[in-house]
């Protein structure tokens, strides 16, 4: 299994991009992944909340493959402990999919074509980050979970 992680618009703190950049590098030692940042929208100061949604869904949804299973990063999806994530993943693992794509919408969130394409929702905190800040949030709970999963002292408990 892979895994994708698609995101819309650059990573604009430094800091950020430094701790995404250190889990990005470790990810890999366990299992196959790749982020893919798409470009933000062009004049998105003229479109409403809901014309953002849609643009940004219709650029995410060129991305995705038919036997895609798609979790939305969304503040309204079901939260975790990092142990139960783990556990999650492994049974994506085992199940057979090609490719497990977590997406990580724009400041708005998603489109409703995108939600009805969705096979879950996933929540990080019952707290509202920011975008850019979630990106980092799930790589490390991604990095978390693989060593979880193989007994690594990463986690404490």
């Amino acid at each position: 299994m892979k895994i994708f992680l698609l995101v819309i618009g650059k990573t604009d703190e430094t800091y950020l991009q430094n701790g995404i950049e250190i889990f990005l590098k470790r990810i890999p030692h366990y299992i196959a992944f790749e982020m893919k940042v798409l470009p933000d929208l062009k004049n998105s100061k003229n479109l409403s909340e809901d014309q953002q949604k849609e643009k940004e869904g219709e650029l995410i949804i060129q991305q995705l493959a038919p036997a895609d299973e798609i979790i939305l990063l969304d503040e309204n999806g079901t939260e975790t402990s990092s142990v139960e994530f783990a556990r999650f993943l492994e049974k994506k693992m085992i199940s057979g999919i090609k490719r497990l794509v977590f997406v990580i919408g724009g400041p708005y969130g998603f489109s409703a074509t995108l939600y009805s394409r969705a096979n879950t929702k996933l929540s990080l905190s019952k707290m509202t980050f920011s975008h850019q800040m979630v990106r980092l949030i799930f790589a490390e709970q991604l990095y978390r979970a693989m060593t979880i999963l193989k007994g690594e002292p990463y986690h404490h408990q």
